[in-house]
């Protein structure tokens, strides 16, 4: 659930989800989870209730720090930075939301910013 309602957080920093956000959002879980789709379409449903700003995130950077090692967290940055990067588009509020998670999953700046070059290389972006 953190992680969902994390991605979706980020997905929605720039004041709307659009097509390719939400479809970036579903499969990143869906390659990192084991759900079925019904489970899938449920969880973000209940992610997308719980997600509702900057006051929830630290309970679900909390929840992930806790039960996550640090490559788990270091790969959720990645994730992270996918989403974000999906319309293909770096919002100012979205990077420094991708700052403070890192900051919060006690993810090194190196880490975040290594994380944050592989997918604008998988994505073909440049910086």
């Amino acid at each position: 659930m953190a992680t969902a309602a994390l991605l979706l957080e980020a997905a929605m920093m720039d004041g709307a989800l659009d097509e390719t956000e939400d479809a970036s959002v579903r499969d990143l879980l869906d390659q990192h989870f084991d759900f079925s789709a019904e489970e899938l379409d449920s969880l973000i449903e209940e992610a997308k209730e719980r997600s509702h700003g900057s006051q929830q995130i630290l309970g679900f950077t909390r929840a992930v720090k806790e039960s996550c090692s640090y490559e788990e967290r270091v790969a959720l940055i990645e994730m992270l930075w996918e989403v974000t990067y999906a319309d293909g588009v770096l919002h100012h509020y979205e990077a420094n939301l991708l700052r403070r998670i890192g900051g919060l999953l006690y993810v090194s700046d190196k880490d975040n910013g290594s994380a944050r070059k592989r997918v604008l290389d998988r994505l073909g972006i440049e910086a």
